[in-house]
């Protein structure tokens, strides 16, 4: 006999009703109205995107990164595995809700990832930090972005605020040389490996994880003085 999902909590946001439910001991999944948005036993990508990014880094002394999108904080704690206890992650998440969930009844699936004294968690969107980064000049080693959605819905928009090319444009400036950008997709996307390139980036793509259905995830290097 199957364990039932249990309601944890919701939260009406401006994209609807979020959902967190539980069944068993560990494992979770956030909803938004109807929509899956995550499951705590499907982190394979998110493992991957943080930690492949993050080894790109090398040995700096100090790396600084920026992560969109905190989700159920499987990313931020494979970027913390990664990193050296010298770095500083900035954490951009849109809903308030999620980070007090991940403080709260997720906290034990990351050992306290959010609690790490490297972490520093906005409330806000990643593409204003990213924006006033770019402004600044307060430059990131890396910015990884794990988003709700991947990157086909950009195609036909210039001005899509995370894949469109003048977001790109701006992502680069928001990076030191040799700055890492990564980010997650559906499947393939020849059209905005495309758009790296064009800009100023040198792309590789994996794919994470053994058969089936799997994600992509692209991989970014800033070219320097271009």
């Amino acid at each position: 006999m199957s364990v039932p999902w249990q309601v944890v909590d919701t939260a009406e946001t401006d994209e609807g009703l979020m959902t967190l439910m539980q069944r068993g001991d560990r494992e979770f999944v956030i909803k938004m109205e109807s929509f899956v948005l995550m499951n705590s036993r499907l982190n394979l990508t998110e493992l991957a995107l943080a930690g492949s990014a993050c080894a790109l880094l090398g040995a700096r002394r100090r790396p600084r990164v920026l992560i969109g999108g905190l989700g159920m904080a499987f990313t931020l704690r494979a970027a913390l595995d990664a990193l050296p206890q010298t770095a500083q992650v900035i954490v951009a998440e849109i809903n308030p809700v999620v980070e007090r969930w991940c403080r709260g009844p997720l906290l034990s699936l990351t050992d306290g990832a959010v609690e790490d004294p490297r972490v520093e968690t906005r409330i806000g969107d990643v593409a204003q930090v990213i924006a006033q980064a770019a402004q600044k000049q307060e430059v990131f080693d890396a910015i990884v972005l794990d988003l709700y959605q991947g990157t086909h819905d950009a195609a036909d928009d210039p001005h899509d605020p995370f894949y469109g090319r003048k977001a790109l444009e701006t992502m680069r400036k928001a990076l030191k040389d040799d700055g890492v950008f990564a980010v997650w997709t559906e499947f393939a996307d020849p059209a905005f490996e495309k758009r790296l390139r064009t800009i100023g980036f040198q792309c590789q793509r994996t794919s994470p994880g053994k058969g089936g259905p799997r994600h992509i995830v692209y991989l970014a290097t800033k070219i320097g003085g271009k």
